[in-house]
């Protein structure tokens, strides 16, 4: 017999008052992080410190289990919040209590947990979930790459929603345990150091761990038949390379490059500081894509990036990412400058080493190379837009601008702040303004011109990048006898040896966007 339930005036009074007041002042979290590029990237009211990803994956069906776990801290009084995801959900608990879950908009994932979550509390999320990642496509595509005997995840901005729920943001870094299992004979390849294999009834589980932050789009997967080596470099920093058995003709050309990690690393550490993380090294998959990502600690190559031969020069650009972009991320997503101009200059500077032309010589060939009317010189590195964030001219004219501000600031100050800079902000965010700062604070001078000149101006300077602008600076570097080129004058080109092989990069992250 059902019973209706009669309650009084003051019985219901007594009800409303147990709520607890500030029960109000709960609020769902914003569904991004409100990065103007990509306003719906990321989430509002809460920070990851770590992410517990366990996954099951079977490489001929391409299906794929998981379970992500997440520790957060709310960031505000939490009614729901969101996560960034693309598969299949099955069930969610925060907490320890399941949590009622929905999907929205392109990768939404709202969670509304059985207790809100007051500010500043601790959150452990569990979500696990079950798909075929390359069946699944958001924005019209998809960052999971199938190969003929597994599949990749990697890509810029986005890859994480194919195969971890996250705050997929670069603002908020974490750290990462990340566990494969897959059939007996495949490999795992992901960030970090390699602290487990086991193996059990035809599978074998891999066990990786990034100790230090890390971005979202920086973590990586890779599943197949690989060769793995494994050595240090002469400094003791573990290197661990792998390469698809099936790359062809590309085979050889790839471990030409990507065996020199080890040397390269610790090349470039001479020039931007201690190295950051705990291990090194890259992999070449068999896959169609040809750009190469700067993954953190474990580099990934498309293989046609050695389709022309050997090319240290890619290895070197991605590289120099560890520090900037890695180690230092961006605060949003129009601060790329500060990740690919630094990393197209490591180049410049690995050519000085080479013998194949100066840094001056290769800024002054990339003014030269574009007349005042090329749409090249209407690209802003220090704000592209997002349909431009990954131009050529974020690269080339961004590492001019940094040869402008090596010439305005001088050697010595200039690699002050090259190495100074990833180490006053390691393992955090930073924005242009903030780097601006940092040179003026070392070299003693206003650069709030040659910023807005080089980053932020949609037109060619009138004058290119002038050697020993800066006072006191050295000439070590710098091309001899060189005079200030005029946007109005047509000067005669001189290819640098190294050019062509820079420009080989160029592709570094255009089909991946």
């Amino acid at each position: 017999m059902r019973k209706r339930l009669i309650v009084s005036a003051a019985s219901a009074v007594s009800l409303f008052l147990a709520v607890p007041a500030s029960a109000a002042d709960f609020q769902p979290g914003a569904p991004g992080v409100g990065d103007p590029y990509y306003p719906t990237y990321g989430n509002g009211g809460y920070h990851v410190s770590h992410y517990d990803i366990r996954l099951k994956y079977q490489p001929a069906t391409d299906e794929l289990e998981g379970t992500t776990t997440i520790l957060a801290t709310t960031t505000q009084d939490l009614a729901r919040f969101n996560l960034d995801f693309a598969l299949n959900v099955q069930e969610v608990r925060v907490n320890g209590r399941a949590a009622t879950f929905a999907t929205s908009g392109e990768q939404e994932l709202e969670v509304t947990p059985a207790r809100p979550l007051a500010k500043g509390s601790q959150a452990t999320v569990v979500v696990r979930y079950k798909g075929v990642p390359s069946t699944v496509k958001r924005y019209g595509f998809t960052a999971w790459q199938r190969t003929p005997d597994g599949a990749v995840a990697a890509g810029e901005p986005e890859s994480a929603w194919w195969w971890f729920p996250s705050n997929d943001h670069p603002s908020d870094k974490a750290t990462y345990d990340i566990s494969v299992q897959v059939p007996d004979g495949n490999e795992v390849i992901s960030n970090g150091l390699l602290v487990a294999k086991t193996s059990q009834a035809g599978w074998t589980r891999f066990s990786w761990r990034e100790n230090k932050p890390q971005a979202t789009y920086l973590a990586t997967l890779a599943v197949g038949k690989f060769d793995v080596t494994q050595d240090t470099t002469p400094s003791g920093l573990p290197v661990y390379n792998a390469y698809s058995k099936d790359l062809g003709e590309n085979a050889d050309a790839a471990r030409a490059s990507v065996e020199r990690t080890g040397e390269l690393v610790d090349w470039l550490s001479g020039y931007f500081g201690e190295y950051p993380f705990s291990s090194v090294g890259g992999y070449v998959p068999n896959v169609k894509a040809g750009f190469a990502l700067e993954t953190q600690t474990r580099v990934f190559y498309g293989p046609r990036q050695f389709a022309r031969g050997s090319n240290a020069s890619v290895v070197v650009h991605e590289l120099a990412h560890q520090w900037y972009g890695d180690s230092v991320s961006l605060s949003r997503w129009s601060d790329i400058w500060l990740n690919e101009g630094f990393a197209r200059y490591a180049q410049f500077l690995w050519s000085e080493h080479e013998n194949e032309g100066t840094a001056q010589e290769l800024a002054d060939y990339v003014y030269a190379s574009h007349p005042a009317d090329d749409t090249f010189w209407t690209v802003k590195p220090g704000d592209p837009g997002a349909d431009k964030q990954f131009d050529n001219a974020v690269y080339d004219r961004g590492a001019v601008a940094v040869q402008a501000l090596r010439n305005a600031v001088g050697d010595d100050a200039f690699f002050r702040i090259l190495k100074g800079w990833p180490a006053e902000r390691r393992y955090g965010n930073a924005t242009i303004p903030e780097f601006q700062a940092y040179a003026e604070k070392i070299s003693g001078q206003p650069l709030g011109d040659l910023f807005t000149t080089w980053l932020f101006t949609p037109s060619k300077p009138a004058t290119g990048p002038v050697p020993n602008a800066g006072a006191g600076a050295g000439a070590a570097g710098l091309a001899a006898g060189s005079v200030a080129a005029r946007a109005d004058q047509p000067q005669a080109l001189v290819e640098p040896k190294s050019w062509r092989k820079i420009q080989e990069t160029n592709s570094v992250h255009d089909e991946e966007h």
